[in-house]
């Protein structure tokens, strides 16, 4: 299974959002610039995905279907979507292969959007990951912004890192926040399972998106583990000693999510400037691509068998 945003054809807990950005656009007081911001995996982008289906898919065939918030697979808008062949639609995001969002894509996005469209519908531009966007091009797309093309929405995903001020004040900003409760709730529907019968529940994060649970149940299955019966402490010692935050995708960061929760759950007041200490090493391995070994390693020689 593929939890990939643009093919979310449901949309599970974000109902009320998708309902006041839908009545916004009916209105026509849909802000043409947006920001969505939220816990990574909180279905931000899923949001933004159904929003562009719903307007894109207008007066065509299998619309959306707004009483069960559906994307029907059939509808041209969302098959071109899939295909990355809308001239409606452009996705922005990071490279798999770098680690920021650059100024050429920017200068990419500013030459696709000035040529003429191919019809009359409304055009879309998603940034995903906005707190990967470098300074130059934070700057190139500010000069985008302060020249508004008609009939044009730039959507915004943040992940609730630190951005620029300059950038977030020309937004408007829907805060996207989920309970635990309706975490769980909504992984059990996209994954059609009690997530508690394969999870321990030593493992699971208050704040752990349904996005994060989805991907931890999938590196559990492409690793052949079994995470109902092992321990957090197991759990992170086996993902410091196979350096699975090196060959898998998802545990690079999630790592980071299971050492606050070690820490977090385990450690007492008296231990409280160890614990800000490690805190603060996390937070800045993460702003500033430190080195992640040494991180870990004395981690687990300090805190982790300490």
């Amino acid at each position: 299974m593929n939890l990939s945003p643009s093919n979310q054809v449901n949309l599970y807990g974000l109902e009320n959002q998708f309902k006041e950005l839908m009545s916004l656009y009916n209105k026509a007081k849909l802000p043409n610039k947006i920001l969505l911001s939220g816990q990574k995996g909180s279905g931000k982008s899923t949001l933004a995905y159904h929003l562009i289906n719903f307007v894109l898919s207008k007066n065509e065939d299998y619309s959306y279907d707004i009483k069960n918030l559906l994307i029907n697979v059939e509808n041209k808008s969302f098959k071109l979507v899939q295909n990355k062949s809308n001239p409606n639609f452009t996705l922005i995001d990071v490279p798999l292969e770098k680690k920021t969002i650059d100024i050429t894509q920017i200068r990419d996005l500013i030459l696709n959007i000035k040529k003429s469209s191919f019809n009359t519908k409304p055009r879309f531009v998603l940034i995903d990951n906005i707190e990967y966007l470098n300074i130059n091009s934070i700057n190139a797309l500010l000069k985008i912004l302060e020249e508004p093309i008609e009939n044009t929405y730039f959507i915004l995903i943040h992940n609730n890192k630190k951005i620029l001020q300059t950038l977030k004040s020309r937004f408007l900003n829907f805060k996207i926040s989920l309970s635990n409760k309706n975490s769980i709730e909504i992984s059990n529907k996209i994954l059609d399972m009690d997530i508690y019968e394969f999870i321990n529940q030593d493992l699971i994060n208050y704040y752990f998106t349904p996005g994060k649970l989805y991907n931890l149940i999938n590196f559990s299955k492409r690793n052949s583990l079994d995470l109902k019966k092992i321990q957090l402490k197991d759990f992170l010692s086996l993902i410091i000693d196979e350096t699975y935050y090196k060959k898998d995708s998802s545990m690079k960061y999630m790592i980071y999510d299971f050492i606050e929760l070690f820490l977090v759950s385990r450690f007492s007041f008296k231990y409280s400037d160890l614990f800000t200490q490690f805190l603060q090493r996390i937070e800045n391995t993460r702003k500033y691509n430190l080195d992640e070994e040494s991180l870990f390693m004395e981690f687990k020689a300090k805190l982790l068998n300490g």
